[in-house]
This record gives structure tokens, C-alpha cells and sequence, in this order.
């Protein structure tokens, strides 16, 4: 079933059946609050309808308290970096880079299943952020806020506005502006 892409110019249709693209999100630690992980698993079981959807969360790490931040963002860039392969398309989250409004959000997802046939792989850093080696890895950064969240509430809006993506790509009545 092919679907209007309400935002192009000139109006397109896109199959979502037929997307072969896989979407991942990567997070440093676990998440510890249920109501969080209820969240997580409302919005993930949602997204699966829309896209190939997994999360995959690296552990912590244990006994860092006699390494710097950077050798914690070391260590932990090499977790990450272990994961990926070289045709993914890497975006991290990063609380400085650009911020979209979620119409704009939309699009950047929309214009990856259009042009690309890269999974892409998004990642919340641990506490630090992220090494030099990561951010020299990542094809793109984007930000939720320029407020600073917890890490584990990230994951939740983070899947929440990626749902809200493709319920904006489909036409569905979930976002109102």
C-alpha cells in the first residue's frame, strides 16, 4: 500500500511495506525506571508497524572511578563503534547539534527512506557524550532540546518523536499543529 507523503514537493508516494531500511537506537546503560521502560515498550511496539525498529543497550561500565571523563568516552566509543557496520548511516544525539520541530524531523526520516538504503543507527551517548572517534564515525547529529535530559528519559522521547515521524509521514491524526 502506498502512502501521500504529505510534506514533498512535488507530492510523492512512498510504500511503507516496502521499507528495507532498518532503524536501530543504541543507548549507553540500561534503563532503570518502569514506567520508562513501559514507555519504551508502548512506542517501540507502536513504531514496529512503521519500520523495523530494535533498541540495543550497552551496558555501563564498571569500575571507572579512577579513569577520566575521556577515557570513559574512550571506552564507551569503542562499544559503540563495535556495533556498526561500515554502510550505516550513524546520527548521533548530541544536545548541541541542530534541532528540528517535528515536521522537520519527519522529513530528514522521510528523505533517508527516499534516497537512502542505509539502516540507520541513532545513539545516546553515556554521561560524558561522545569521543572524537564517534563524532569523526557519525554521518549526522541532531538534538532533542537544549535542555539537558536524563539519559534514560531521552530514550523515551526520543522513540516517542520517531513514532511521531512516521504517524506524520503516514497522515495519521496523532500530530496537530
Amino acid at each position: 500500500m502506498y502512502y501521500f507523503i504529505a510534506n514533498t514537493e512535488p507530492h510523492s508516494y512512498i510504500c511503507l511495506e516496502c521499507i528495507r531500511m532498518k532503524i536501530k537506537l543504541i543507548t549507553v546503560g540500561k534503563t532503570d525506571f518502569s514506567w520508562i521502560k513501559e514507555g519504551l515498550s508502548m512506542y517501540t511496539s507502536r513504531l514496529v508497524h512503521y519500520v523495523p525498529f530494535t533498541v540495543l543497550e550497552i551496558p555501563e561500565l564498571k569500575n571507572v572511578s579512577s579513569l577520566s571523563k575521556e577515557q570513559i568516552k574512550e571506552k564507551e566509543a569503542l562499544l559503540i563503534l563495535d556495533q556498526l557496520k561500515s554502510n550505516e548511516e550513524l546520527i548521533l544525539l548530541d544536545e548541541k547539534a541542530k534541532q528540528f520541530r517535528s515536521i522537520e524531523f519527519a522529513s530528514f526520516i522521510e528523505t533517508r527512506l527516499n534516497y537512502s538504503s542505509k539502516d540507520i543507527i541513532f545513539v545516546i551517548g553515556g554521561a560524558y557524550g561522545f569521543s572524537e572517534k564517534v563524532y569523526k564515525r557519525a554521518n549526522y547529529k541532531l538534538s532533542l532540546s537544549n535542555m539537558t535530559f536524563s539519559h534514560q528519559l531521552v530514550r523515551l522521547i526520543f522513540i516517542e518523536q520517531l513514532y511521531r515521524a512516521f504517524t506524520i509521514l503516514r497522515g495519521e491524526p496523532y500530530h496537530h499543529e
